[in-house]
């Protein structure tokens, strides 16, 4: 007990002397546990925002559709159904904005919402009693048509009858998906104001929500609502079917967030156990006099890992903390971000392993040192290394051979300092490459399938007149026509999609990474899953069954495919049965370089007097914006870690070159020429780790986002390193930051006086 109670005193002694390096210990460990954390949390609500939004809305697992209002009271008691929303009544009416006509969804809503189904609002207010002219826009559409807090909403109704709306309030709901992916956009009023504009309700239509008790199993509840409902039901909707088009696939986002992961706690052990390694060298004679007082190897290292594995503790838990509230105020003030607590747990125990690792080597280490109360604890001496030599050749200046020789005077921490800069600046890198690959497909969508801006589907109109009207605008360069059907793989025990677009003759100009374009009837390409589910190769015919018509096809080349996995084969319509061929189900409109896809989408709209259905193509770069929030998160956290490091070895070598300063200031040289030998010293770990960290990024990032894309079925083909300047630029803000965290303590150490300096 009494050791215990002298091992306390030892470690609150030496905690309160050592001060900034026990906070630095502290912030090291936290900034990489809350990086990770928030990461975590932000790549959850970025790929999958569904979730974060039916847990705080208290969201409905089926939705349905009638012409008249079902009765709420017999849908409650249906097997599972546990709570009701609604029923509320829905009228189509069309936003003319800007010379773009929109269809809405205007749905009726009180100044209460409820509980169940409830829109969160993101700006604004929600609706309130005698809001005559006031709506609430469903957040995606209203950011799709620039809308704000305060901007009119002019609506008109079937009958033509136009009413002037106001915005009061934009709120997500997990009702819907995106728009402009799903349709008509959503908007919210009063239902006094809805039965103004809609006064005949057989123009409208009613919707109710049911929530269940268990939402994996919606069956019971469908079932025995078209049971009660009978041919009330128009359609219906489940929740799968909305978090199918919110989210994304999050596995690019994923293995990035695991490397960053994994190389901020590589570079968090190297901060930590260069921290604990120059402690225990300073504490060398301390440890002896502990040995010579009695207490054993064992028990020295016990107290080197109790000392710095409880700040390694103490930066998990802050970390913890303060992952969460950054997250939670990212996430629109959310409490408790939706991570799960395996993923905290995961995190904070992988972190503490870490931490209790880098502390132990360096702690075993102390434990070796010799009970002689005087121990010397002296810089090794030894030969000039290669580099110092290499200076003295080259005539450099003095300071600068000095500071050479001095950077390798302890290797083991010198090569601990170059690769805690490497492995920062390697993710850097590759975060720079998985950036310069999202820009490279927003500047080229055609890499990933998106030649067409535009889809326009006939809807009440003729194939053949939608068509007409697409190839009259000015500013559409080719229409090709497309249709999509399921086929059955040869296995016949799975379907995967087939999607026609042009004709073997004038073809869609996919992007073909691998053999060739469809070129004949009977010719087609696929994406890397397909080839993948059909252990097939480019050259191979395949043989499939669309509608129990056979289609035997010879693949010919690979397309970058992000939709279905990549599981998607694509043909000339000319290769279809003239039954699933004719007519076509959509075009794809190729426009212009420089038109304006949303202005051409207006003038389509218009002119078919809105019988035809125009979509956007969304760039899945667009989707992934999170990424980049990723990114510029971990970086700042590497890079701090970075830096923490550099600080750590300058200490180490100033401490162990202070007499050698007194003798060089002695020797007649200046203040600069004494901190340039400092800064020369920590600078070459700089470049060496800086060059070695860009080389190794730049050298995997292609290819880890090529086997990514392999996996995952999109396909290889689509990694882009990044840019020369952009390396240029990293490489030297990375060195002028750690010559920077260099020169603070080398500009104290020249400013002191020689006596003090030699003490």
């Amino acid at each position: 007990m009494g050791t215990v109670r002298a091992s306390a005193r030892w470690i609150r002694a030496d905690l309160r002397a050592r001060r900034g390096q026990a906070l630095l210990t502290v912030l090291s460990v936290a900034g990489i546990v809350a990086a990770l954390v928030a990461s975590a949390t932000l790549l959850e609500d970025g790929t999958n925002p569904w979730r974060g939004l039916f847990e705080r809305s208290r969201g409905a697992h089926v939705w349905i559709h009638t012409g008249a209002a079902p009765d709420a009271s017999a849908l409650r008691g249906l097997p599972g159904v546990t709570e009701v929303a609604g029923p509320y009544r829905t009228a189509p009416v069309t936003l003319t904005l800007d010379g773009r006509r929109s269809p809405v969804a205007l749905r009726e809503a009180g100044a209460d919402p409820g509980r169940t189904a409830v829109p969160l609002v993101r700006e604004g207010r929600w609706l309130r009693a005698g809001d005559g002219g006031a709506v609430v826009v469903e957040s995606s559409f209203a950011k799709a048509l620039d809308l704000r807090v305060g901007d009119p909403f002019p609506v008109t109704a079937l009958s033509g009858a136009s009413h002037p709306l106001t915005v009061v309030g934009l709120a997500g709901t997990a009702e819907v998906g995106f728009y402009p992916e799903w349709t008509p956009g959503l908007a919210w009023t009063l239902p006094e104001t809805l039965a103004r504009i809609e006064p005949a309700p057989g123009r409208s239509e009613s919707v109710t929500g049911l929530r269940l008790a268990d939402g994996e199993d919606t069956l019971p509840a469908v079932h025995g609502a078209v049971t009660l409902l009978d041919e009330q039901v128009r359609r219906m909707s489940t929740w799968r079917e909305v978090r199918a088009s919110m989210e994304l696939d999050n596995r690019l986002l994923g293995l990035l967030l695991a490397l960053f992961g994994a190389a901020g706690l590589v570079a968090a052990a190297l901060a930590v156990a260069n921290v604990v390694g120059g402690r225990v060298l300073a504490q060398t004679r301390d440890i002896a006099t502990l040995k010579s007082l009695g207490y054993t190897r064992g028990q020295i290292v016990a107290l080197l890992v109790a000392e710095h594995g409880a700040l390694g503790l103490a930066g998990v838990l802050s970390g913890l903390a303060g992952g969460q509230l950054a997250a939670a105020l990212t996430l629109d003030g959310l409490p408790f971000p939706p991570l799960s607590p395996l993923a905290l747990l995961a995190i904070a125990g992988g972190t503490c392993a870490v931490v209790l690792v880098a502390v132990a080597l360096p702690a075993w280490r102390g434990g070796r040192t010799p009970p002689i109360p005087a121990a010397p604890a002296a810089p090794p001496r030894g030969r000039l290394s290669r580099l110092a030599k290499l200076a003295l050749l080259a005539r450099l200046p003095p300071a600068l051979v000095l500071g050479t020789r001095d950077a390798f005077t302890r290797r083991t921490p010198a090569f601990l300092s170059i690769v805690g800069v490497a492995v920062p600046m390697m993710m850097i890198t590759i975060g720079l490459g998985c950036w310069a690959t999202l820009d490279d497909f927003l500047r080229r969508p055609e890499r990933v399938g998106q030649a067409a801006a535009l889809t326009v589907h006939p809807g009440r109109l003729a194939p053949a007149e939608a068509a007409r009207l697409a190839r009259a605008d000015p500013q559409v360069a080719a229409v090709h026509p497309g249709s999509e059907v399921s086929a059955l793989e040869p296995e016949q025990t799975r379907s995967v999609l087939v999607r026609a677009l042009g004709t073997s003759a004038a073809p869609y100009p996919l992007t073909v990474v691998e053999g060739r374009m469809f070129a004949a009837r009977g010719e087609a390409v696929a994406g890397q899953g397909l080839l993948d589910l059909l252990g097939a190769r480019i050259g191979d015919r395949v043989r499939m069954t669309v509608g129990g018509t056979p289609l035997i096809v010879r693949i010919v080349g690979r397309v970058v495919e992000p939709d279905q996995d990549g599981q998607v084969l694509s043909t000339g319509l000319d290769t279809l049965a003239a039954k699933d061929a004719a007519p076509p189900q959509f075009y794809r409109l190729v426009l212009a370089p420089g038109a304006d896809p949303e202005a051409v989408r207006a003038r389509l709209l218009v002119a078919s007097g809105e019988a035809m259905e125009v979509r956007r193509a969304v760039n899945p770069a667009e989707r992934l914006a999170v990424i980049r929030v990723v990114i510029v998160a971990l970086t700042a956290v590497l890079a701090l870690l970075a830096l923490a490091n550099l600080l750590t070895a300058s200490a180490l070598g100033l401490r162990d070159h202070a007499a050698d300063l007194a003798v060089l200031k002695a020797m007649g040289l200046t203040r600069r020429q004494v901190a340039a030998t400092l800064v020369t010293g920590t600078g070459l770990l700089v470049v060496l780790g800086v060059a070695a960290g860009t080389a190794a990024g730049a050298s995997v990032v292609a290819g880890l986002v090529d086997l990514q894309g392999h996996t995952s079925g999109v396909g290889a083909g689509i990694g882009r390193p990044p840019s020369a300047p952009a390396l240029a630029v990293a490489a030297g803000t990375a060195v002028g930051a750690g010559l920077l965290v260099a020169l603070i303590p080398a500009r104290r150490a020249a400013r002191a006086r020689v006596p003090v300096t030699a003490r």
